[in-house]
């Protein structure tokens, strides 16, 4: 089965310089366990250089096997603020597992020529679960900050996201105009 992966370019999405055509994303939104990261970060939008785009984390990276009950896996960086949140949820025994949250991820068509949304929620909550392997939950956040872009202080982290079992759709494009919407999750009953 096919699959959607993406190296994302951190330095591109802090600093957006229009002549750098480099796949670019962004995690808009999330909770985690009941608990709301802040958006706190504020980028460029790739497809408007002219609009700032606010965000939890700058992406960099995106995976989907795009099997309709396989993990969404994200990872990307934190502020500080939201790593102090994210340690304290890893540290504490969580009694909820669920995930709401909401991405986008750009690549740029050379033959349009143009920045265009790749891989994304339409701007809609998606609504999973934190993925187990073995016993531990599929969620991490580093203790020191990254080093790819020095301001603002940001940390990586990266979690892995099952659907709830309810039907949800992703959308993937190849190119500006190539899209194609696929099932995240299976409705029960």
């Amino acid at each position: 089965m096919p699959e959607y992966r993406r190296s994302l370019d951190i330095y591109q999405g802090y600093n957006y310089k229009k002549d750098k055509q480099t796949p670019v994303g962004y995690l808009t939104k999330i909770k985690v366990a009941g608990t709301d990261l802040t958006v706190d970060q504020t980028c460029k939008d790739p497809t408007n250089p002219t609009t700032d785009l606010k965000c939890v984390a700058v992406l960099s990276g995106a995976l989907w096997e795009t099997g309709v009950t396989d993990a969404v896996y994200l990872s990307g960086q934190v502020s500080a603020p939201n790593r102090q949140t994210l340690a304290s949820l890893i540290i504490n025994s969580l009694t909820s597992v669920e995930v709401v949250y909401q991405f986008a991820v750009y690549d740029y068509d050379p033959v349009a020529k143009k920045y265009y949304l790749a891989f994304h929620a339409n701007q809609t909550d998606m609504n999973g679960l934190l993925e187990k392997r073995g016993e531990d939950l599929n969620v991490s956040v580093a203790d020191d900050a990254a080093t790819e872009v020095q301001s603002p202080i940001n940390y990586a982290f990266q979690i892995g996201i099952k659907p709830q079992p309810s039907a949800q759709t992703l959308h993937i494009a190849t190119a500006d105009q190539k899209n194609v919407v696929k099932s995240w999750g299976l409705a029960l009953g």
